[in-house]
């Protein structure tokens, strides 16, 4: 439970404490949460620690989600995983890089696809909340994709919701594991 409440606030503190620390200018609408961790930020150890512990906390969590079927905690620490490696492959200051889009392109489709294989039993209702899920953070995955690939001037709003929404459902899956 501890690790699935701390994901998010390691990642929205980590996104909202760097950009206060970058010069004028920076605007999360349009910038990336990557580029708060790129080489030339100012204090980019500040989103490299956030994305870092957001990761592990996904595989903390992964690994005491008892309730949630095998399928479902494998990929929410794959994701974790891969998160990780969004945090040590940093973007570099004038370009992107390949290791860390890889990295991303595994982070970010595990951790919205993860619901959908969580559910294990208990009836309807828990498969219904688990495809739910899964299609809400895939929809977003979709705007992010479309914003991301078309050049749109939203692409650091989309990737805030996804990865924000991203970082809150364990914590959702683990108080709803606890209810039952």
């Amino acid at each position: 439970m501890l690790s699935a409440a701390a994901a998010p606030v390691l990642l929205i503190g980590g996104w909202e404490l760097a950009a206060g620390r970058q010069p004028s200018g920076f605007d999360p609408v349009t910038q990336t949460i990557s580029a708060l961790a790129a080489h030339g930020a100012t204090d980019r150890w500040i989103m490299t620690a956030g994305l870092a512990g957001v990761g592990a906390c996904h595989v903390i969590t992964a690994l005491g989600l008892r309730a949630a079927a095998p399928a479902g905690r494998l990929l929410l620490a794959a994701g974790g995983a891969a998160t990780v490696a969004v945090a040590a492959f940093p973007q570099s200051a004038t370009g992107e890089s390949s290791a860390h889009i890889a990295a991303a392109a595994v982070a970010f489709p595990a951790l919205s696809l993860w619901p959908a294989l969580t559910w294990q039993r208990g009836g309807r209702p828990g498969r219904v909340i688990c495809l739910t899920a899964a299609s809400a953070l895939l929809g977003l995955l979709g705007w992010f994709g479309v914003e991301f690939f078309g050049g749109g001037p939203r692409i650091g709003l989309s990737e805030r919701v996804l990865a924000g929404t991203q970082s809150v459902w364990p914590l959702a899956a683990a108080l709803l594991a606890r209810r039952c």
